[in-house]
């Protein structure tokens, strides 16, 4: 059987020591481990000294440590006071080197130029063979901080423009396509070209055949006589159609004769070379 306590209108449940889960406080896990609640934290759980040290500043190089040291204190950069500089500097290099030796290799080699020009502005100054003074041991130091912070606000003002897979993503509309296949449309001049070839090839495996048509003038001079009905004259052409073919237009010319000859149509010309026009006989009431 389980204790049951009770204390300030809280109750808890000790659970047996051959139980499987661990003590539970109110209920609540303190961490999860492969997504399984964890009640409390196991014996054996080894954190390193330096687990959760947290980083303040991080400098991408010696030039930035420098340039933040200068700035942070609104030291005038043409006029830097190296004692003071150099001091801080060497305190965070030696922090640096306990940790990582590699990164502190270009920072040593920086702290040697500070000592280098902190040494000979300690010196009084050497005129040259012209007999104007020295240049300021300073002045390559400073050019290269100026160049650096130009190029650092120069990329911080390039960090915030709008960057693809940052701040936007390119619009992408996929499109779902149709089952149906779509061919290639055909031009005109391919398929002209397909229909004079297949042409080509049936004139040469044609049969010729030839044929009897029958063709009744009697028929056509009734067809004659229609087109006249109703008109004064009609011109001679206009009485043959030759998309009926040569057969067909020797039929109506028969049938013209029949009728002049039968004196049921008049064919007139004003005068020689003029127009030949055809018209119903005249007959008189």
């Amino acid at each position: 059987m389980s204790d049951t306590h009770h204390s300030d209108g809280l109750q808890t449940v000790e659970a047996p020591h051959s139980a499987a889960l661990p003590e539970v406080v109110d209920h609540v896990a303190v961490a999860r481990l492969y997504g399984e609640p964890l009640f409390q934290l196991p014996q054996d759980l080894y954190i390193p000294p330096d687990a959760l040290e947290v980083f303040l500043e991080a400098f991408e190089g010696p030039l930035d440590l420098l340039l933040y040291l200068i700035r942070k204190q609104n030291f005038n950069i043409l006029d830097i006071p190296m004692a003071a500089v150099t001091r801080q500097y060497l305190a965070y290099v030696e922090q640096v080197r306990k940790r990582n030796l590699e990164l502190a290799a270009e920072y040593l080699l920086m702290a040697a130029m500070l000592i280098e020009i902190k040494s000979r502005m300690l010196l009084p100054p050497r005129k040259t063979a012209d007999g104007e003074e020295a240049e300021d041991p300073r002045a390559e130091l400073v050019r290269r901080l100026l160049e650096y912070e130009q190029i650092k606000l120069a990329a911080a003002s390039l960090g915030k423009l709008p960057q693809y897979g940052r701040d936007f993503l390119k619009a992408q509309v996929y499109i779902e396509q149709s089952l149906q296949p779509r061919f290639p449309d055909v031009h005109v001049v391919d398929l002209q070209e397909a229909w004079a070839d297949i042409l080509k090839r049936a004139k040469l495996v044609q049969h010729h055949k030839i044929t009897r048509e029958e063709l009744s003038v009697r028929e056509h001079m009734s067809i004659v006589l229609r087109q006249l009905q109703g008109q004064k004259f009609v011109e001679f052409e206009q009485l043959f159609d030759p998309h009926k073919g040569v057969p067909v237009l020797v039929v109506t010319f028969i049938a013209l004769l029949e009728l002049a000859k039968e004196s049921l149509i008049d064919i007139t010309q004003a005068e020689a070379f003029a127009p030949i026009y055809v018209r119903l006989a005249y007959t008189p009431a």
